[in-house]
């Protein structure tokens, strides 16, 4: 018989075809998640702090950042490991995700004196793949009070808004939108990230909710071969999870 604790059988994709979220504790950061799984490519929430080296080892074909209450001046604000950087992998940051790229890499974050909030007219000034299916303006949804100053060298601002001149920027594969593409308020955020995960990152769209239990069984068996298991059931949804695989 063999003991199997509920973090030993891993449910996770290890495939191209995955985007990985790290979170920095905003409202939005697992609707973001679904948001990508909707369009068929499979996306794990993670800790902001997760390590390069495991990012590496689950081969992501992207990475975004979240938003998030903080400042990036504040003593103890979140950040990443910032040899995420230095993968080659294309990363989108989403509103202080932005920030964290803007001050990581040399450019300046100023703090407002009001906190912009709500609708905005987004003015496309570049034609990146970002955008690439967009009119020239369509309407955002903003929360944030800090603001880029000055953009970071190789920086170019590709989208503006009346208070935002660099409401979307990019150097090579770095993206950052200061507004929020995964809620209903912006008009073409699903054509945003379907842009960022088809056109910049390569995905294929392979990725469906049976294919993720198919691929755990056949993990699970593989792994277990014709042992018996043993299940701790805490009746939580992670232990849960694994007891419905294991019986399937």
């Amino acid at each position: 018989m063999r003991l199997i604790a509920k973090n030993v059988i891993s449910v996770r994709i290890m495939n191209r075809e995955n985007i990985i979220v790290l979170d920095f504790g905003g409202q939005y950061s697992h609707l973001i998640t679904r948001r990508i799984r909707d369009l068929s490519v499979y996306a794990e929430l993670l800790p902001y702090d997760t390590s390069a080296d495991k990012i590496t080892s689950m081969n992501p074909s992207g990475i975004i950042l979240t938003g998030g209450p903080n400042s990036v001046y504040d003593e103890n604000s979140p950040k990443p490991d910032f040899k995420i950087f230095d993968l080659g992998i294309p990363i989108l940051g989403i509103c202080y995700g932005l920030q964290i790229i803007v001050d990581k890499m040399g450019g300046s974050i100023t703090r407002t004196d009001k906190r912009e909030y709500g609708k905005a007219m987004l003015s496309i000034s570049s034609e990146q793949k970002l955008f690439q299916g967009l009119e020239s303006n369509t309407d955002v949804w903003m929360s944030h009070g800090d603001a880029t100053k000055i953009l970071p060298d190789n920086f170019e601002s590709i989208a503006t808004t009346e208070n935002s001149p660099y409401a979307a920027i990019r150097s090579n594969n770095l993206f950052g939108v200061q507004f929020h593409p995964e809620v209903t308020h912006t008009k073409d955020g699903r054509k945003i990230l379907s842009n960022f995960i088809y056109e910049i990152c390569g995905c294929k769209g392979l990725w469906t909710m049976d294919s993720f239990v198919d691929n755990a069984i056949d993990k699970i068996k593989t792994q277990v071969g014709k042992d018996s298991v043993l299940c701790a059931l805490s009746g939580g949804v992670d232990s849960s999870t694994v007891a419905l695989l294991l019986h399937k």
